[in-house]
């Protein structure tokens, strides 16, 4: 009996400690949205932001679904459409070498507004989201390590208010792959005190290889200068805008 409890003890310890070194991703998408955004236009099917199919931000080839599903490095563990609060779709990805998950949603377009504030609440600690995936608790929302928003700058035409005081003194980094993001979000990451790792100095298209070449060197623990240097070559690879002017585009810090 003595020798059983001690294996059950055992295993509890093994558990908890790899549910304890498990890192957390969650990126807020606010669908591209031609009519209900202020963008240029794009093609309609890219540009249907109530329709996750096909949407330049989600499901296009470099959309963050279609980007990181087709990546060698993640695995799809879950996809789960209409669960509330604008979410159209939430999926769930497992980094294949390391214990990091990867949590997106899918925004509704037409709700950019309340894609941002989630955002900024969980960049501040905020509305934490547990999932249970293979009997280990993993924690989203504001208890994930790292957040991003995705998508159009919505700042540029509306501001917000949401409770973006910070919850505690963790550590949270920040990615905001949107045009402008460093001169529109700076005042509200301040009052959220998370780490810009990556944001932006201009215009840019805010597709997922960005992202996920950033998230490669988040994994590793590089530096903010390393990751957000990858972003910018990432950048550059995929739109051949010249490493020089990526790297000004693509900064970290304030």
């Amino acid at each position: 009996m003595k020798q059983l409890l001690l294996l059950i003890t055992c295993l509890l310890s093994l558990t908890v400690s790899s549910q304890s070194k498990s890192k957390t991703i969650h990126v807020f998408v606010a669908l591209c949205d031609n009519v209900n955004q202020g963008i240029v236009p794009v093609p309609a099917k890219l540009g249907n932001g109530q329709d996750i199919k096909g949407n330049l931000y989600w499901s296009a080839l470099y959309g963050v679904k279609t980007h990181f599903k087709n990546s060698k490095d993640w695995t799809l563990v879950s996809s789960k459409k209409d669960i509330g609060n604008h979410i159209l779709e939430r999926v769930l990805f497992k980094h294949k070498t390391t214990n990091t998950y990867l949590l997106a949603d899918a925004y509704d377009g037409k709700y950019i507004k309340q894609t941002t504030i989630d955002f900024l609440e969980a960049s501040a600690g905020r509305n934490p989201i547990a999932i249970t995936h293979k009997e280990q608790t993993l924690q989203f929302g504001g208890d994930a390590q790292l957040v991003s928003y995705i998508g159009h700058d919505g700042l540029m035409e509306f501001n917000v208010q949401g409770n973006f005081k910070p919850i505690n003194d963790k550590k949270r980094d920040a990615i905001i792959l949107a045009c402008i993001s460093k001169d529109y979000f700076k005042p509200y990451l301040k009052q959220t005190k998370a780490n810009p790792l990556v944001w932006t100095t201009g215009l840019m298209a805010p597709e997922a290889y960005t992202l996920k070449w950033a998230i490669d060197g988040w994994i590793l623990n590089e530096t903010d200068a390393q990751i957000s240097e990858r972003a910018a070559k990432a950048y550059h690879q995929y739109q051949k805008c010249g490493l020089k002017g990526a790297k000004r585009l693509l900064v970290s810090g304030y």
